[in-house]
């Protein structure tokens, strides 16, 4: 009987010689790369001392170490995407988006200097909507109304609680069809090799894992979330995943503080512009760090076209997404929440507009499971 693993004529003992230094060589190979993940483990467990004028507090909203995510100083030089320690402090362009927010500059007794917003890695995650800048302005929080500075707060309460179990309670919440509705977005992407992604509001990096794929070793993804809780269970299960073409970044959607104009080829948003406090902001943001041609796909929760569908939809949302999140997250009221939230966003027509006037051309969308949910695509001119 002729022994088809072996046909080269080669000697058994000398086979059996071969594939001794092949396993020796596996062996030793497979120990340099484990002294060397324990290596880059434990220096990351007893990073450098920093200046007090560095440290970071932690509380309670923020459980995790921001220095686990993606700090911008770490990015090549000259990244395409184009982050940044700082946005410019000139006063050229008079858009909201460049207004001084929070930081007060010390003054003098005779001069009185204007007020200065210094960003940073950690500082693009700070609430733009305060008493100072809002007064009472008011806002939705699902069905609640509450001031436009405390949405922020309430919006990443609610994501630190459902993080762990997110994915397991989107496919029980949707059956499963959140899968094929992400992958008929990414049909629309247009994304290419050696491309640039943001994915902001990527949160555990469903989308971004795949961009990571299509864009390859010549590309480039930022997978941005404003929630530290999120963005590290993406970083895991990326990581896991070996995709190591990928940063995460904290980010706030609203102003995309890290990012510089014209840096990336495709921005994308999944089931995250519903919690933006001022989605007209962040709609700019998005024109701005977009390059010439790009395209912008937003995914989200809208509005059902057909209406027996539609009451059907309201009595599953808010009966059982609860006793969902109640059994198998232990929570709730975030999605209680979470079913006001996607009846407060805008439906497909209105965010068509709300795209138009910050600047996107040829607007369309793509109704979905009968318009349970919207791809909405613009591009910039």
């Amino acid at each position: 009987m002729t022994d088809t693993t072996n046909n080269n004529n080669v000697p058994h003992d000398q086979t059996t010689s071969t594939n001794g230094h092949l396993q020796d060589k596996l062996v030793k190979d497979s120990i340099a790369h484990n002294q060397s993940i324990s290596a880059q483990a434990q220096a990351r467990q007893s990073p450098p001392p920093t200046k007090a004028s560095e440290t970071v507090k932690k509380d309670s909203s923020h459980p995790f170490d921001t220095n686990d995510f993606t700090k911008v100083q770490d990015l090549p030089t000259g990244a395409p995407q184009g982050q940044q320690t700082t946005m410019p402090n000139n006063n050229t362009n008079n858009d909201s988006l460049n207004k001084p927010i929070n930081n007060t500059v010390s003054s003098s007794a005779n001069n009185q200097i204007p007020k200065q917003t210094l960003f940073n890695q950690r500082d693009d995650i700070n609430n733009p909507h305060t008493p100072d800048t809002d007064g009472n302005e008011e806002t939705h929080f699902g069905y609640k109304t509450v001031n436009k500075a405390e949405k922020q707060a309430r919006v990443a309460d609610v994501f630190t609680s459902v993080a762990k179990k997110y994915d397991i309670m989107n496919d029980l919440m949707s059956f499963g069809i959140h899968r094929l509705w992400k992958r008929y977005a990414i049909s629309l992407s247009g994304v290419r090799s050696g491309q640039h992604v943001l994915d902001i509001a990527g949160g555990t990096g469903d989308l971004a894992k795949v961009f990571s794929r299509e864009v390859g070793r010549n590309g480039h993804v930022v997978l941005s979330d404003i929630n530290a809780a999120m963005l590290e269970v993406g970083r895991e299960r990326l990581i896991n995943a070996g995709c190591n073409n990928v940063d995460f970044v904290l980010a706030n959607a609203e102003t995309l503080a890290p990012f510089d104009d014209e840096s990336f080829d495709l921005v994308t948003i999944s089931f995250g512009l519903r919690n933006v406090t001022d989605k007209d902001a962040a709609l700019k943001a998005m024109y701005r760090v977009l390059k010439p041609g790009g395209r912008l796909l937003i995914l989200e929760f809208s509005k059902p076209v057909f209406e027996p569908l539609s009451k059907a939809y309201d009595l599953y949302s808010f009966t059982a997404l609860p006793m969902m999140g109640k059994i198998i997250a232990n929570d709730s009221e975030s999605y209680q929440y979470l079913a006001e939230s996607i009846r407060m966003h805008p439906d497909q027509q209105t965010l068509k507009q709300m795209m138009q006037q910050a600047g996107f051309e040829n607007c369309d969308y793509h109704n979905l499971t009968a318009g349970i949910v919207a791809v909405h695509r613009g591009f910039k001119a």
